[in-house]
């Protein structure tokens, strides 16, 4: 692993982005998004799918110039139309969007649609929690995890997050639903280690915890099993009936071409009823309890959603951010 510098690293981003059409200002902020999640851990969804973002720039399936727009409002909901528009900086918008809207009302709430992949889908609740607000957010994928019960792709890996602001650190939820994400499994394989705990069904419908197996079959496993696989379709329903969007069954199953895609941003504005220092206490409360609850292993304390983020976010700010080599020269070659 090359440890580069964060700005090094925005920097090369944001001048081939820019080679591809982008202004300089869309090109940095596309290009931070990018480092930022890299920078805070989520490797499988920062520079790491650079690459793959590039590449569907260049096929046409995202329009580097287009920008959301607001096609209709009901008091603190709308819906925007994302028109096929860089992800991350379509999703960025419509948080931003929903915050104001719970500035005003208390809370706020964004359907978007005709979007692309949103990348690292906690930065949006981490743009919340830190403003203050309640973030949660979701989005459609295309086809891409058997329905519980079921031996073929069928229903999305559908993200689901949650942020909930706190002085001492956000508390961020950031979960696909299945057990672990292909990104996770690539990152397992690519070790030589098997998972935790059973992650998926081999080809002969044996459940296993070999991540190479489970690639293989195409067959992760829903998180919380049938709960997983129904929370998903629900999700994809909502996102998809709000914004007016496809449906994963609607998508391309070629990950290169998942365009059209759905999404929810929703705010809740803690200090909608006056300034509430009991709010913020409750968190605290909640998160001395989890600390305090007795460990399954020594020196294996019990941690919170996010709470690593932020000493990990510091470590590689001082550091560099630690990008695979033979990755890094594939962007330079960009």
């Amino acid at each position: 692993m090359h440890r580069i510098p964060f700005e090094e690293v925005q920097e090369r981003l944001t001048v081939i982005l820019q080679g591809l059409g982008f202004s300089a200002e869309r090109a940095g902020q596309c290009a931070q998004l990018f480092a930022e999640a890299t920078c805070d851990g989520v490797y499988t969804h920062g520079v790491a799918r650079f690459p793959r973002f590039v590449a569907m720039v260049r096929n046409g399936s995202i329009d580097v110039s287009a920008q959301p727009e607001r096609v209709a409002q009901c008091g603190a909901l709308e819906r925007w139309d994302g028109q096929r528009g860089p992800g991350n900086l379509n999703a960025q918008a419509a948080m931003a969007r929903a915050m104001e809207l719970s500035r005003a009302h208390g809370v706020g709430c964004v359907a978007l649609g005709n979007t692309n992949h949103w990348m690292r889908g906690g930065s949006y609740c981490w743009q919340a929690a830190e403003a203050g607000l309640i973030g949660i957010c979701w989005t459609n994928t295309l086809p891409n995890l058997p329905p519980w019960g079921g031996v073929e792709p069928a229903i999305g890996n559908n993200p689901l997050v949650v942020g909930v602001p706190r002085a001492a650190g956000p508390v961020v939820l950031d979960m696909a639903m299945s057990q672990f994400s292909y990104g996770a499994l690539e990152k397992y394989r690519q070790r030589g280690e098997m998972l935790p705990v059973d992650g998926g069904f081999d080809e002969a419908g044996r459940l296993t915890r070999d991540p190479g197996a489970i690639e293989r079959s195409l067959r992760p496993l829903p998180a919380g099993y049938w709960k997983g696989s129904g929370l998903s379709m629900v999700l994809d329903m909502v996102a998809a009936m709000m914004s007016l969007g496809k449906a994963t069954h609607q998508l391309s199953s070629d990950m290169l071409y998942e365009t059209g895609i759905s999404q929810m941003f929703l705010a809740l504005n803690p200090e909608a009823f006056g300034p509430s220092p009991r709010a913020a206490q409750i968190a605290d409360d909640i998160v001395a309890s989890l600390h305090r609850s007795k460990a399954a292993e020594a020196g294996q304390p019990v941690r919170y959603p996010g709470e690593q983020t932020l000493r990990i976010r510091a470590e590689n700010r001082k550091l560099g951010l630690p990008v695979d080599e033979a990755l890094w020269a594939q962007i330079l070659a960009l």
